[in-house]
This record gives C-alpha cells, structure tokens and sequence, in this order.
C-alpha cells in the first residue's frame, strides 16, 4: 500500500496532465477565435470542468502531503 507522500506526488502528476488538457481547450479556443469565428462554447464549458477538477485534486494532494499541522489544512 503507499503511503500518503507517494500519493500526494502521484496526485500531483495527475493536476499537471489535467493542467495541460485545460490549456489545450484554451488554445483550441483562441484558435477559433483567431480563425474569425467565436469560442466554441463546448470548449470553454470543459476547459472550466477541467480546471475545477485540477484544483479538486491539488486540494487532495496538498492535504495528503500536509505534515504537522493535523492534515486538514486548517488553520
């Protein structure tokens, strides 16, 4: 079984994999923009989905990470 620190890594590695498909549904809207059209409406309402979901699983990392201080994140 891992442990908490080795979760809160992979955790982590899966925010940037998140991270960059959010950036790509931005890139792929500023495309379209650029190409004269508007933002595709589907890619923005993704591109958000994705970045709540990212900073979901920070929030998860950072809490499995945290030493010290109880692990809740509170103050």
């Amino acid at each position: 079984m891992p442990d908490l620190e080795e979760l809160a890594g992979r955790l982590g590695a899966i925010a940037e994999e998140l991270a960059d498909a959010a950036l790509d549904r931005l890139r792929q809207s500023a495309d379209a923009v650029r190409a004269g059209g508007g933002p595709d409406p589907a890619l923005v309402a993704e591109e958000k989905r994705i970045t709540r979901a990212r900073r979901s699983v920070e929030k998860a990392a950072s809490l499995l990470g945290a030493r010290g201080d109880g692990g809740d994140g509170g103050p």
